[in-house]
């Protein structure tokens, strides 16, 4: 009887379960944000590249593996090189961004971090230089709402860039805010303050003190000026970074100089474009590399980075010495118009020297200075064109055109000089403790960018690294170039979650075909991409896909190893 109920029970039971409506279940949730499938991975560290997928979940990459899981969006990189984004050590975006957040340029090479301050730096400013900055203003116009550097890159934040950034304290600034103009030392007060802003701008974020030793008035700070600024930023862990007092005629002793602050400010420091500028200096570059070797040797934390082209372009002011340029601009157009001087200089420009760095003398001729940028829209019609041919066509000589054109222009004019070796080039891409900047804004061609031409290493710095000297002609493999261009660069900037694909680190990522990538712009014609960059990653946010800016603008604030916060958000 026992048997026959649960034997109808199971029955009863049987048929309910048939009965019930069936009801499926919930979908899985994806496992990522972000999921880049099938890519062949440079993960930063210089090692081989693996096939591997990386999984973002928000700014940061969760996993890396194979099939780790599904996600939201999925970015097929079969084929392609899947690195991290890549380090500019010295980006002059500091404008072009306020006028272009996108900053094209860069993030076509695969560019996720422009780093800034080349002596000169957007904070801390007073009244009087803002003033003065805001007269200067060429093509690309905006009022300056800040004061300190901290607060220049919160409000590049709030406006949006696609790309991170940073920046170095400039030495010239700290002391332009201090004395202004003016060919002398500081004051032990003076210094006091000079240095307690560098305090300001390490605890604000800086990645430490930068110099830019062949310009007026960065020109009259002495070694121990230096030295004092750079030991504040030590005490940080910031470093010195400096366009040394001169790449040409005193080019060894410059480097001795540099070496002597790291030593006795007990920081690290790195060259700023290392070159050896003028035929006759060519020869110096390997002394140079010995003596880094040495200081490395010594335990002393020196390095350097470069561009990838035989021309430098800075402006015309490099061609005078820096005497006359006491006191600003005004000063100098001033001077240039006085008979006397005028005649002083052209001897003091035609005349080798060890006293100042003279660019004229290092590029040869007039004909290898192309004029670049002009701010008087009344002589942008020049752009393009070498001193000599300006010259001639105002039937003076190549040292009373420049005077005039930079009183007429009301700016230093724009200038691209040829100083270089390719040679050295490829010898200084060899050298392991080499990382790379552009030395140039990141812009677009469209626009207010196109009233000048800017030097090509704008839009093709990088993608030229890895097209011409890694691919074609095989300078150091290409898991060694991506290592100089992230980890390497992040490490010494102090940077501990960005530079490397990991888990745990930002999302900043670069995906580009390794037999594709190319650079096109050329000094005649500067404002064309590099391609071969098919996506850009940052902070977890696709900024470039299948070749096209998606307009999104996610790029932080990247503060240094002295930033004060607790705030882990880097």
């Amino acid at each position: 009887m026992i048997k026959k109920i649960i034997l109808s029970l199971g029955l009863a039971l049987s048929l309910s379960f048939c009965d019930a409506p069936t009801t499926e279940l919930p979908p899985v949730a994806p496992e990522f944000d972000l999921l880049i499938a099938n890519g062949l991975v440079y993960d930063g560290s210089g090692g081989d590249p693996y096939q591997a997928d990386i999984g973002i979940i928000g700014d940061r990459i969760t996993a890396l593996g194979s099939d780790i899981g599904t996600a939201n969006q999925t970015i097929d990189a079969t084929g392609m090189a899947v690195a991290p984004g890549f380090i500019n050590m010295l980006s002059w975006a500091n404008r072009s961004l306020i006028e272009d957040g996108r900053s094209q340029g860069d993030i076509r090479q695969g560019v996720t971090l422009e780093v800034m301050g080349e002596g000169f730096s957007m904070g801390p400013m007073n009244e009087t230089m803002k003033t003065q900055y805001l007269k200067q203003q060429g093509d690309i116009n905006f009022d300056i709402s800040w004061t300190t550097l901290g607060e220049y890159f919160e409000f590049l934040e709030q406006k949006g860039v696609s790309t991170n950034v940073a920046s170095f304290i400039g030495a010239a600034t700290v002391r332009i805010h201090e004395l202004g103009y003016e060919n002398r030392a500081p004051d032990t007060a003076e210094l006091q303050r000079m240095q307690e802003l560098v305090r300001q701008a390490m605890e604000e974020g800086a990645m430490g003190v930068g110099s830019s030793l062949i310009y007026a008035p960065a020109f009259y700070a002495d070694t121990a000026e230096l030295i004092a600024l750079s030991t504040i930023a030590a005490e940080y862990g910031g470093r010195y970074i400096s366009h040394l007092r001169s790449e040409g005629n005193q080019l060894l002793e410059a480097v001795d100089e540099l070496i002597s602050i790291a030593r006795e400010a007990e920081i690290g420091a790195e060259i700023y474009h290392l070159k050896a500028a003028g035929k006759d200096n060519w020869h110096k570059l390997e002394q140079v590399f010995e003596k880094v070797e040495a200081a490395r040797a010594e335990g002393l934390d020196i390095t350097a980075d470069m561009y990838n082209y035989t021309a430098g372009a800075t402006g015309l002011d490099a061609s005078m010495p820096p005497w006359v340029q006491e006191g600003g601009y005004d000063e100098w157009a001033k001077r240039l118009q006085e008979p006397d001087i005028r005649a002083q200089l052209i001897e003091e420009i035609t005349t080798p020297t060890d006293a100042w760095e003279n660019l004229y003398q290092a590029a040869g001729s007039a004909e290898r200075l192309l004029l670049v940028g002009f701010k008087n829209p009344d002589l942008k019609y020049l752009t393009g064109k070498t001193l000599a041919e300006v010259a001639e066509m105002r039937g003076t000589s190549p040292e009373i055109t420049m005077m005039d054109l930079v009183v007429e222009d009301g700016s230093r004019v724009e200038t691209v000089y040829f100083i270089m070796s390719e040679d050295n080039i490829r010898k200084k891409i060899a050298q392991p403790w080499m990382a790379f900047d552009s030395d140039a804004g990141s812009m677009a061609p469209e626009g207010v960018f196109l009233l000048s031409n800017p030097h090509p290493r704008a839009y093709g710095n990088f993608a030229r690294l890895l097209g011409k000297y890694v691919r074609d002609e095989q300078v150091i493999s290409l898991a060694e170039a991506i290592r100089r261009l992230t980890s390497f660069p992040a490490g010494n900037l102090g940077i501990s979650d960005r530079g490397s694909l990991q888990s745990g680190y930002f999302a900043d990522i670069a995906i580009f075909d390794p037999a594709q990538i190319q650079d096109h712009a050329t000094f005649a014609d500067p404002h064309q991409y590099a391609t071969g960059v098919r996506d850009v990653i940052v902070n977890g946010v696709p900024v470039l896909l299948d070749g096209e800016h998606t307009g999104a603008t996610p790029g932080r604030f990247v503060k240094g190893p002295g930033y004060v916060s607790t705030d882990s958000g880097r």
